[in-house]
């Protein structure tokens, strides 16, 4: 696994944080280099194998939306090259995985757009008929089309705490009323242009999330990533039936491997992924960016 990195290691700049995919240091006051790791995590367990390729196809994906979208709200996105803010033997490290972004003050929401009834939010519809207090019509399937996609906000918690769907009206109350209805106008706008897009593409955006942040002058940002394999649920349309969990374009094979395991109850450490299962991953996560962007990774 020659072209995998686990973790990055650049001394040149100080580390701020290591999350479960991405290494964050400070250049200067201002901006952020975000270096996107192969590191994957499943049921909130990092796995102890690097998935290779992923951190490229990430940070390619990401950038494509970025640059799509990029009218309908502001990003992270300075336009600098990563390699100008680290040292010469540290360009390998960050070349092709890594974002040198705008340093902003994060809204502690996860704005999670749903078009489609799976995952949390079927769990919720079948206990109430309702999707974080969104009342849905009766009746309807698992991985069903919505009448119309919903936002449904959650908690961004922090040390490691499992995010929580809330309603709208919790979101108004942590963040204020103006930032909410602006975040889920634009949420909402973001959701619609990838949707359209992808299913031309023969790509269904079952349900995603955005992060947003906010600069020194409170101008709203899309920041972190956006529409990856890691952010949001990408079905095949080909195969795409309602009553079923379609097969998706990311994790699903280590999930479903990891769901084989005995005894392993979910928390770390992880089990060992066998390299088949690593590879029919890799191979997943590169497929969704040939099918999004028209091509395979850029060298």
């Amino acid at each position: 696994m020659s072209n995998c990195q686990y973790e990055s290691q650049i001394h040149s700049l100080p580390l701020l944080s290591r999350g479960k995919v991405r290494d964050n240091y400070a250049v200067g006051e201002d901006r952020l280099l975000m270096v996107t790791s192969d590191r994957l995590s499943a049921f909130d367990v990092v796995m102890n194998e690097p998935i290779p390729d992923k951190g490229r196809v990430l940070t390619q994906m990401a950038l494509f939306w970025f640059r799509m979208l990029a009218d309908v709200v502001p990003n992270h996105l300075t336009g600098i090259a990563p390699e100008t803010a680290v040292e010469a033997d540290e360009v390998d490290q960050v070349k092709g995985r890594s974002m040198l972004v705008k340093r902003l003050t994060p809204v502690p929401i996860e704005a999670v757009v749903r078009g489609y009834l799976i995952g949390s939010g079927w769990k919720d519809y079948q206990a109430s008929g309702k999707v974080c207090g969104i009342a849905l019509p009766a009746g309807l399937q698992l991985a069903q089309e919505l009448p119309e996609p919903i936002f449904t906000p959650a908690s961004k918690e922090q040390g490691g705490a499992h995010d929580e769907n809330i309603s709208f009206d919790e979101m108004v109350a942590r963040i204020g009323q103006p930032l909410a209805e602006q975040i889920r106008k634009v949420s909402l706008e973001l959701y619609a242009r990838a949707r359209d897009y992808a299913a031309r593409r023969g790509i269904i955006i079952a349900d995603t999330k955005f992060e947003f942040g906010l600069d020194a002058g409170g101008t709203l940002h899309l920041m972190d990533e956006v529409l990856t394999a890691d952010s949001s649920r990408f079905w095949p349309a080909d195969t795409y039936r309602q009553g079923i969990s379609p097969p998706s374009f990311d994790k699903q094979f280590v999930r479903d491997y990891l769901e084989t395991v005995p005894g392993w109850d979910k928390k770390a450490p992880a089990p060992t992924l066998p390299p088949d299962v690593i590879e029919r991953t890799a191979e997943k996560y590169r497929e969704a960016l040939r099918r999004i962007t028209g091509h395979g990774l850029e060298e």
